[in-house]
């Protein structure tokens, strides 16, 4: 999800370049919410099983240029097949290793949609520095208790991500409702509803369990009735920067210098970052594992949610 949704100031810049060019967007079919009401797309492409039909579908396209931001095998084929002019960006994959595996950290500070302009500099395409975008329809609505349940102290929580190691444990949630965060909504998925379960249990009058009951666009409603969104290095985490939501982003085995941290570039004041520094194992992956692989689990088990709370008795 993050990585769609962070690049959407790059089609907000082509657009505003090329006001009377055709963008088309290829996506798995999982993740095409998110741009399905982007008003800078013209064309979205399914990528499902059968490439073969969507590389034929596209070549018929007959397109001038290919804008490569995902940069992957699959990617790179796509590219060779389709026999048109490209442009991508650094991904720095080398330097990412040498953070993970030898804790060397020569990776630059920018942010991922800054080097994603890089595919698009010599097309003249800049970035206004407006953020990320994320339409909510205005015909979309909430289930009413959850309406009725919402409100501007309401704190978001994103329970799941891909990776257990990025995800903020349910012993970390709790403490935080013993610092007085209790009124919370629960996030995600269907898979995570099981473990939303065992927090809303610890304040059930006060604690909403949405996890596998929202739409993505669902969830960005609710999330703009929310006063703050606590989560980790997730997909919700770069939804609440498209929605302009405080968000305090707690970090597991990732890293913000991996250059995915939120962002809100004229808003920098809303975002909080917790991070266990000095970790000698810390990044352990730029994606995440199942579980800690030194079995310790520091760099989630260690965060402070006292002091975490006092931010959130802030807003």
């Amino acid at each position: 999800m993050g990585d769609i949704l962070l690049t959407t100031p790059v089609l907000a810049a082509i657009r505003r370049e090329y006001k009377d060019s055709e963008i088309h967007f290829v996506v798995k079919k999982s993740f095409a919410e998110i741009i399905l009401n982007n008003p800078h797309i013209s064309k979205i492409h399914i990528l499902d099983k059968n490439e073969s039909e969507l590389i034929s579908d596209l070549k018929k396209e007959n397109f001038d240029i290919i804008i490569d931001l995902h940069k992957s095998i699959r990617s790179l084929k796509f590219r060779l097949l389709l026999g048109k002019k490209s442009y991508s960006f650094p991904k720095l994959n080398f330097k990412k290793c040498l953070f993970v595996k030898f804790k060397i950290n020569l990776l630059p500070d920018i942010h991922i949609v800054d080097r994603y302009f890089k595919a698009v500099e010599k097309l003249n395409v800049k970035n206004d520095q407006k953020g990320l975008e994320f339409i909510v329809p205005n015909n979309t609505v909430l289930p009413q208790d959850l309406n009725s349940f919402l409100d501007k102290n309401t704190v978001a929580i994103a329970v799941g991500s891909k990776h257990s190691t990025k995800q903020i444990p349910v012993e970390k949630i709790e403490e935080l409702i013993k610092f007085g965060i209790k009124k919370l909504v629960l996030l995600g998925g269907k898979d995570d509803a099981e473990k939303a379960e065992k927090i809303r249990k610890f304040s059930p009058e006060t604690i909403y369990n949405a996890c596998g009951k929202l739409s993505l666009t669902e969830s960005a409603l609710a999330l703009t009735k929310s006063k703050v969104l606590v989560t980790g290095d997730t997909g919700l985490m770069h939804l609440a920067s498209a929605l302009d939501v405080i968000i305090i982003s707690i970090w597991g085995n990732t890293s913000p210098h991996f250059g995915m941290y939120p962002y809100l570039p004229n808003k920098k004041e809303k975002i909080y970052i917790f991070e266990i520094e000095g970790l000698k194992c810390r990044p352990c992956s730029k994606l995440g594992f199942e579980t800690c692989p030194k079995k310790h689990f520091k760099c989630m088990l260690d965060h402070n949610m006292e002091e975490i709370a006092k931010i959130i008795e802030r807003f």
